[in-house]
């Protein structure tokens, strides 16, 4: 039995441009059997359709296929190339098929959204979480001490005295070694980290860590919190445990990441990088890095023989310091119960929060103060 030759369908009349002249020439473009037949006068071109760089297709403009060895075929009847290859059963990609359905475009934008949206919130911490962990403990002191370089332009000596300073040093000391020695015992090793204590009166009561393990802890807030130094070593087991998960150098990644999109989207690197270690020192961190940190507080002021609940003070005091500024930051006269006059709600002014930025333990990244509190007292539990 003989065996019939494939069908040929109907043919297409295309400009065809060799790749070596720039002169086209009228030849038939035919499909059948996976392979792309061209003829004309002086031509006669068999070329496999696979290797054939099909256009995809679009509402207007020529139709234009790429051959292989730089030749080509192009027409302008959109409309009668689309029908030809439909007829010649060259099927469409789904990509395309999408790009020409308005449902289709929605949906891609929905997803990339929804992709965009989860790599932002889960993801994009997660990497950094993943890169903290393996990052070099030489190059995070570096920007750690890059960053000290740029915060002390905020900050100057303590104006507190010698005897204040040694009373938070060595309970703070106390503290660390007692940790120390727990978490040895766990098995765990605690991060190196330094006590800096500063004065500013720009940050007014804080406390911060950098990359690196330096802890900065200003004037200011030792003056908010009477000097207690159990409080005030929950306010450091705070910093510590940003220092021992790392958070500044997971934010940093987290920064350089948006401003390398930000940067390829914009064309600017310069300035992202340039802005980054300022950054670092001034943004807070994230609701869950603060968390972290809290339970980390948790550990250290039990191991050092310290009630959780000494942190609800801190909470007080900051309610207390919110509503009437810096009075609050000079000793009581004798015989006088609080330097304070103000009632709640008509003291210092929303732009106070803003003039003091609230660094470190700032109120603005952290969960409610409710909750903290919440969470400190069922510790002490």
């Amino acid at each position: 039995m003989d065996t019939a030759p494939p069908p040929v369908h109907p043919g297409l009349p295309v400009r065809y441009f060799d790749g070596r002249s720039s002169r086209p020439r009228e030849v038939q473009a035919a499909l059948a059997d996976g392979q792309l037949h061209l003829t004309g006068p002086d031509v006669d071109r068999v070329v496999e359709a696979r290797r054939v760089q099909w256009p995809e297709r679009t509402r207007r403009g020529p139709r234009i296929a790429q051959l292989p060895g730089g030749g080509s075929i192009q027409t302008d009847d959109a409309a009668a190339w689309d029908a030809w290859v439909r007829g010649a059963g060259h099927g469409e990609s789904v990509v395309v098929r999408l790009q020409q359905s308005w449902r289709g475009v929605l949906v891609s934008l929905f997803l990339l959204v929804a992709v965009t949206a989860a790599g932002y919130v889960w993801g994009l911490p997660w990497a950094a979480r993943a890169v903290a962990d393996r990052f070099p403990d030489g190059v995070e002191q570096q920007i750690g001490d890059t960053v000290l370089d740029q915060v002390d332009d905020f900050v100057k000596p303590s104006q507190l005295s010698a005897q204040e300073q040694q009373a938070i040093e060595q309970a703070w000391q106390q503290a660390l070694r007692a940790h120390t020695a727990a978490q040895a015992a766990r098995g765990v090793v605690v991060r190196p980290s330094r006590l800096l204590i500063r004065h500013s009166e720009d940050i007014g009561p804080n406390a911060l860590a950098l990359p690196g393990g330096t802890m900065l802890l200003t004037d200011d807030m030792a003056r908010l919190l009477q000097h207690d130094t159990d409080v005030i070593a929950g306010v450091l087991a705070h910093e510590l445990g940003h220092v021992q998960h790392r958070h500044g150098v997971r934010m940093l990644v987290q920064v350089g990441v948006l401003g390398f999109v930000t940067s390829t989207l914009w064309g600017d690197y310069s300035g992202v990088l340039a802005t980054v270690p300022l950054w670092l020192g001034q943004a807070h961190y994230s609701r869950e890095a603060e968390r972290e940190a809290d339970a980390y507080s948790v550990t250290v002021l039990r191991d050092a023989g310290l009630s959780p609940a000494v942190m609800t003070r801190l909470f007080e005091r900051f309610a207390l310091f919110k509503r009437c500024g810096d009075e609050v930051l000079k000793p009581a006269p004798a015989g006088s119960a609080s330097a304070c006059k103000t009632e709640p709600g008509t003291g210092a002014d929303d732009d106070d929060e803003e003039k003091h930025g609230f660094w470190g333990l700032g109120f603005a990244s952290h969960p409610a103060d409710e909750d903290r509190i919440a969470f400190f007292r069922d510790a002490a539990r």
